[in-house]
């Protein structure tokens, strides 16, 4: 996720004149590309169109051509084969690519005669096609073919690479539940807007959602609750069983499909088994790995709400490490989320165990045993071939050696200072189950605060404090969606559009490429794109 200098360079010195260019010939895409030059004239896609890609470009090439294909109706011709790329209408390939761009550049060139999309991987590739989707008529986005319509692009030069290797979105699936269909359509927005990175909150209080073979009542117990629960109607979600069991979890089956779904466009998935807090849901399947003391239960069932780990307990250890051990075999990313916030200490602070573990440990306190859980689970993480991630608090008390950190509130800049990889999601800017307008009443329910557009977009990732030579240490940005108060799919579109434009383009577009006033005239011809799709979104018109 890091880039050379020469590769920093270069991208630097393309935007510098395509900040100047894009001012004067905005494009539609979003995020906005680093260099765009109009040309005279217009290319049309007809029915005796014909795209030609190099054979390691076969998955992008297909996905474009279905794209094209169900809006338009035309049956265009494919060939993966780079000795037939000569004559093509539409062509992908690695001739000719700037090297300078990075492995998910690319160039994007659309002429009278035809389009050529250059670059070095199939990440570029598949980039470059999405900015050539935004070129076409919105329609072009529809689910069938849309008749009447004159399907022309305007001719342009585009040379374009994001900023950070690190573009994401979170969705807790946790506290309701989203069916594999849905997330998979979640990942199709995501791409559109060249974000790369899906994490993916699977674990927490209200549910476990991911089928651990070795410990089934992790599902069978864990995945469901008595109702909807957070003061919602039962019938604003459609998560139920045959007995009216609210919840729902992904097999690994289903995993392993949605892993494939995401690679195929270019999305990682970093999977979020949160501990050693916010685990009622496997503590009630399991209780041997809480503390003696505690009460586990879920909140709608009245009990107390406090599902912790024991700490002291070695056992807990091998209960974590066999579920990792099934979780690494399913996501071949760097990276696993172990969450690590908000953990309420008093079950430890109360647990004979626990306390003679910070005695034996020489730890001063319960933060100290939290990182003292950390680098024990980084260790496990780390045996498994993978990296560990987590929340802020996995700072306090230290922290880990290898471990990143996912910043919400605070502490990034500390941690990239000290060598630690860093993904920035301050709360401020990128937590988008905040209300999109100070008028509550005008709005779906959500979790409280305040986030318009125009705050994600003032979003900048890199810590202004942070000296140069650490800055490589800061991934990029990532908006979180908690979903306490959003029970189904429309409501996440809502609650995701027109602010995932935003913070796509803060993650992609270099600062002085961004502009709010070009960025509000394209995201309102993104809305004609949303309508295509069907997604539901919060409109520009709408007062905040």
């Amino acid at each position: 996720m890091r880039r050379t200098v020469k590769q920093i360079l270069g991208i630097i010195l393309i935007a510098s004149v395509g900040a100047v260019v894009r001012a004067a010939n905005p494009t539609p895409i979003l995020p906005a590309p680093l260099k765009a030059e109009a040309r005279e004239g217009q290319f049309q896609l007809t029915a005796a169109s014909r795209i030609r890609a190099d054979g390691a470009f076969k998955n992008e090439a297909q996905l474009l051509a279905s794209r094209l294909r169900a809006a338009t109706g035309f049956a265009l011709k494919l060939k993966a084969d780079k000795s037939q790329i000569a004559g093509a209408d539409i062509v992908l390939t690695t001739n000719g690519a700037d090297a300078a761009l990075g492995a998910e550049g690319y160039g994007l060139s659309v002429t009278t005669n035809g389009i050529v999309i250059r670059a070095t991987t199939a990440a570029g590739i598949f980039y470059g096609a999405q900015s050539l989707l935004q070129l076409l008529p919105p329609e072009i986005f529809s689910a069938k073919p849309a008749d009447g319509m004159a399907w022309t692009i305007s001719c342009v030069e585009i040379s374009d690479a994001p900023r950070f290797g690190w573009r994401g979105f979170m969705l807790d699936v946790s506290r309701h539940f989203f069916t594999k269909p849905e997330v998979e359509q979640v990942l199709d927005l995501m791409a559109l807007y060249k974000l790369n990175t899906f994490h993916w909150h699977l674990v927490d209080d209200q549910g476990w959602r991911i089928q651990i073979k070795k410990y089934p009542q992790l599902t069978s117990v864990g995945a469901w609750r008595d109702n909807i629960g957070f003061g919602l109607a039962s019938n604003s979600a459609t998560a139920y069983d045959k007995n009216g069991r609210y919840g729902g979890f992904y097999t690994q089956r289903d995993i392993r499909e949605v892993v494939a779904y995401a690679a195929a466009r270019h999305i990682t998935v970093v999977p979020e088994i949160e501990m050693p807090g916010h685990s009622s849901a496997a503590l009630m399947a399991y209780p041997q790995f809480a503390c003696a003391n505690a009460k586990i239960a879920l909140p709608e069932k009245g009990g107390v709400f406090n599902g912790v780990y024991c700490a002291g307990n070695d056992a807990t250890f091998v209960f974590l490490d066999n579920i990792l051990s099934e979780v690494a075999s399913l996501f071949p990313g760097k990276y696993i989320h172990i969450g690590g916030d908000e953990v309420v200490k008093s079950n430890w602070m109360a647990c004979a165990q626990c306390q003679a573990r910070i005695k034996n440990e020489g730890l001063k306190n319960e933060k100290e045993l939290q990182a003292y859980f950390t680098r024990r689970i980084e260790k496990i993480v780390n045996a498994h071939g993978k990296n560990l991630i987590g929340w802020s608090e996995i700072r306090e008390g230290g922290l880990a050696p290898s471990a990143a950190l996912m910043d919400w509130i605070g502490g990034g800049a500390e941690s990239a200072a000290s060598a630690h990889d860093v993904v920035m999601a301050p709360t401020k800017y990128c937590y988008f189950d905040h209300y999109q307008s100070t008028n509550h009443l005008a709005e779906p329910k959500a979790i409280g605060g305040f986030l318009p557009l125009e705050r994600v977009y003032q979003f900048e990732p890199l810590p202004g404090k942070l000296a140069p030579e650490f800055q490589a240490h800061v991934l990029g940005g990532q908006a979180n969606l908690w979903t306490e108060y959003i029970p189904n799919l429309r409501q996440v579109e809502y609650m995701m559009f027109p602010r995932l434009g935003a913070l796509a383009e803060v993650d992609w577009s270099l600062p002085a490429a961004r502009d709010w006033e070009s960025f509000k005239v394209r995201a309102a011809q993104n809305e004609k794109r949303l309508d295509a799709l069907g997604v539901n979104y919060r409109p520009l018109s709408k007062p905040e």
